[in-house]
């Protein structure tokens, strides 16, 4: 199995990390055991002392047809996706414009935009396990159960694209900080938003070396400029308690840190 060298710091969307060396999973092979599987790392926070980890190669990168299915690999990056849709006229998948990341992401947190989500077309996914049917997965808001890593997801064909739809939902990223960030650092708590949360106990642009909650959109952790993993688990461990001494709420982390051989989120 090939090796890449990777430097998270330019790399990962929030431009934090290390240098590591990944293992690159070509077509044919598995994830090695013990490995986590980074993608695009735009959800991702890395510390200096990551577990082992693996990216898939480029024959994971694929858009298909194949009947009324829609087959996409799981290394396969949204703006492809949204291309795809385009040239095939094809519905569905509108709210990726602008939705950093890469398909396997998309499948392992139930990406979307509101009530746009990534299992609401989905048929099956194939894993480590074999494929598996949607209706043997458990999901719900940003959360998928998986046994393993994504390689590929098939999606039930909607034809007509709504260029009107994609619009729309792209006008709500527009408040969206332009620096650096992991996107959404916590997930809403039912009935409520975490941002409205973060802004309540007073943290919205609260900055801490190089990394701050946005001044524009509270619950995003944004990269000033140099940054670091101590500093970006500082503020979410201080949102975290404020919010719950306040309100009683206990956020939950919609980034994945990962550092010392632990996955938090």
């Amino acid at each position: 199995m090939k090796t890449r060298t990777v430097d998270f710091a330019r790399y990962s969307s929030i431009r934090i990390g290390p240098v590591a060396k990944v293992r690159v999973v070509e077509r044919g092979e598995r994830v090695p055991e013990g490995h986590f599987l980074v993608g695009g790392a735009n959800n991702l926070l890395i510390g200096p002392h990551p577990p082992p980890l693996a990216m898939l190669g480029k024959d994971f990168s694929c858009c298909r047809l194949e009947g009324e299915q829609l087959i996409i690999g799981a290394a396969t990056p949204t703006g492809r996706i949204l291309s795809f849709c385009k040239k095939h006229d094809l519905g569905g998948f509108e709210f990726v414009a602008k939705l950093p990341g890469t398909l396997g992401g998309m499948v392992a947190m139930n990406a979307g935009v509101k009530a746009h989500e990534t299992f609401n077309r989905l048929l099956w996914v194939e894993t480590d396990a074999g494929r598996i049917e949607k209706g043997a997965l458990s999901y719900g808001y940003r959360y998928a159960d998986l046994p393993g890593a994504v390689y590929a997801a098939a999606f039930e064909v909607k034809r007509g694209f709504d260029e009107a739809l994609a619009g729309a939902l792209n006008a709500l990223r527009a408040n969206q900080p332009k620096e650096p960030s992991a996107g959404s650092a916590f997930k809403n708590p039912p009935g409520d938003y975490a941002g409205r949360l973060i802004e309540a106990v007073g943290l919205k642009g609260y900055r801490l070396g190089g990394m701050a909650f946005s001044e524009r959109h509270a619950n995003f952790l944004v990269n000033l400029g140099g940054g670091t993993f101590e500093e970006a688990i500082r503020l979410l461990q201080t949102a975290e308690s404020r919010v719950y001494e306040k309100f009683g709420i206990a956020l939950q982390r919609e980034v994945i840190c990962l550092d010392a051989g632990l996955i938090h989120n």
